[in-house]
């Protein structure tokens, strides 16, 4: 393998490993809650601010369209193709932001998808009590979302 191919091929490999990371880290944040905490029951942890909270998720992002999970979890394998497509097809046309932001999406889409085929729901156990329950997948989810709009805004002609 030539020596840039070898380069653009070691990028991607390096944002999938990132990315099983953060799906890795959901997974074992969502096991360690499911083994400790009985649904619906709330432990506060950073005094009134924060709890565990475990919650079955049945819809989709925070909790709407409940009832929809098989949808939702064929939307996500759709998204999860795509995602990895752009990371390897179109890597050079990606900045770093863009990289870190699909990332991010891919890692914590994966996350949910799991919890979709493996429960028929997804595992939330986050509680601001202020907003709904969620999990690290969804915060890896949207901080991915905010890095790439902010990506896009900010994105330099070449």
């Amino acid at each position: 393998m030539p020596g840039k191919k070898r380069k653009i091929f070691g990028t991607i490999v390096f944002y999938y490993i990132c990315s099983l990371i953060i799906c890795f880290l959901d997974q074992a944040s969502k096991a360690c809650v499911k083994m400790l905490v009985a649904e619906g029951v709330s432990i506060p942890v950073v005094g009134r601010v924060v709890h565990i909270t475990l919650v079955h998720n049945r819809g989709s992002a925070f909790g709407m369209f409940k009832g929809c999970s098989y949808l939702f979890a064929g939307i996500t394998f759709g998204v999860v193709i795509l995602i990895s497509y752009f990371l390897a097809a179109k890597n050079k046309a990606l900045n770093v932001y863009e990289k870190i932001s699909l990332c991010f999406i891919l890692g914590g889409a994966c996350g949910n998808l799991i919890d979709r085929i493996r429960y028929g729901y997804v595992v939330d156990f986050i509680d601001f009590r202020v907003w709904p329950v969620f999990n690290l997948a969804d915060s890896f989810i949207t901080s991915g979302a905010v890095i790439l709009i902010f990506s896009m805004f900010f994105k330099k002609e070449r």
